[in-house]
């Protein structure tokens, strides 16, 4: 099969979505098929895949390190009609996503459409009046999705608020897979020897981008209360984004500065490490459809401390595989001082969450079940 996967975020740019768009690119070329990717044009991509074809793009003003596709190419929209694609797949509802719906219908094959992201949560990148941005946002990707021949949500939350927003295209739900065979347990005391980390340090971890949407700032004041009852406890972030500069400036401001540590970007496979290295992950954000970054955690048999909000609640099973708290830094603390304190407890977790993973978040049900949803929409489209 033919499938042409339609994102405005790929490679080099780090994300959620990139990861997703990856995870299930590879997947579908190891079942024998043959996936296309079409995304923006970024400096310093170097694409692995001669199936990763670039449009024109200009720099985003709000976000340096994204690239606005344009939508619209005359080459590539020969190229695509020379391919004749099986399906079509957008993974936005803006830009490249109106042109594999355009693609699509020109050539009489069905569109499916993930939907990734709380777009509405979103609105401050867009130089505009909030409110305005935040109805606009979910008018739109509500009815892109209402437009799709099939749509699929990572999370049942997703699946809901579609349907409550008036979608009545068949809506699956498939939360992005985790290689389970890269991301799991391993050797922990490697792993903290290659980051630095001492045997006697506690390591909390946190990976994601460094944006205002991901509340990083709670988990270093979470931190900062977490540091005055653990005197060995160590913060670690990895990511980097828009307010980086500025949670550096306020980790600094803190007493436990020193115990803060900022690693930047690492390439997917290399976050494997930083999960074994750590004791416990925390994670404040309450923007998620599904929180990709818990699943790795949990597939690595790590507990997470996070928001109890949709997304994270479909991942972290409360007291069983870690445990969701309230948003403000001193609930986020108390629990992460809990799970510092309680060796035992964590044990548990992690082999519980790690279950979990396996049976929930294996790469190799994502793939089937998009195959499932493709074969469908086929079938009834044509």
């Amino acid at each position: 099969m033919r499938i042409a996967l339609y994102t405005n975020n790929y490679l080099p740019f780090c994300g959620g979505v990139t990861i997703s768009v990856e995870t299930l690119r590879r997947g579908l070329e190891a079942a024998g098929h043959e996936p296309w990717v079409f995304g923006p044009r970024l400096g310093g991509a170097r694409d692995a895949s001669p199936r990763v074809v670039r449009y024109p793009s200009i720099p985003a003003t709000t976000y340096p390190e994204f690239a606005l596709a344009v939508p619209y190419s005359r080459r590539i929209a020969r190229l695509v009609a020379a391919i004749d694609f099986d399906v079509f797949h957008a993974h936005h509802p803006f830009l490249l996503g109106p042109a594999a719906r355009r693609l699509a219908r020109r050539a009489r094959r069905p569109l499916v459409f993930t939907y990734h992201t709380r777009y509405e949560k979103y609105a401050h990148y867009v130089p505009l009046k909030r409110a305005l941005v935040e109805a606009a946002a979910v008018r739109l990707s509500a009815a892109f999705a209402a437009r799709a021949d099939a749509v699929l949500a990572p999370s049942a939350i997703i699946r809901d608020e579609l349907s409550a927003r008036g979608v009545r295209a068949p809506i699956s739900v498939v939360p992005t897979g985790v290689d389970l065979e890269r991301f799991r347990p391993g050797d922990r005391a490697a792993a903290r020897r290659e980051l630095g980390i001492g045997d006697g340090e506690a390591v909390v971890l946190y990976v994601g981008r460094l944006d205002r949407e991901k509340s990083v700032d709670r988990v270093l004041l979470a931190f900062e209360r977490i540091a005055s009852t653990v005197p060995a406890a160590r913060l670690l972030l990895v990511g980097h984004g828009t307010q980086a500069e500025q949670l550096r400036r306020l980790a600094s401001s803190l007493p436990v500065a020193t115990r803060i540590g900022f690693l930047g970007v690492r390439p997917h496979h290399a976050l494997v490490e930083c999960y074994r290295a750590a004791d416990v992950f925390l994670f404040a954000s309450e923007t998620e459809t599904q929180g990709l970054v818990l699943a790795e955690a949990a597939a690595c048999g790590l507990p997470a401390v996070a928001v109890d909000a949709p997304g994270c609640d479909e991942v972290v099973r409360d007291g069983e595989t870690g445990l969701l708290t309230k948003g403000d830094p001193a609930a986020l603390a108390e629990a992460a001082i809990g799970l510092l304190l309680d060796p035992e407890r964590r044990r548990g977790m992690a082999r519980r969450a790690r279950e979990v993973a396996q049976r929930l978040f294996d790469v190799q049900l994502q793939i089937d079940r998009t195959m499932a949803v493709y074969q469908d929409v086929i079938a009834r489209v044509r």
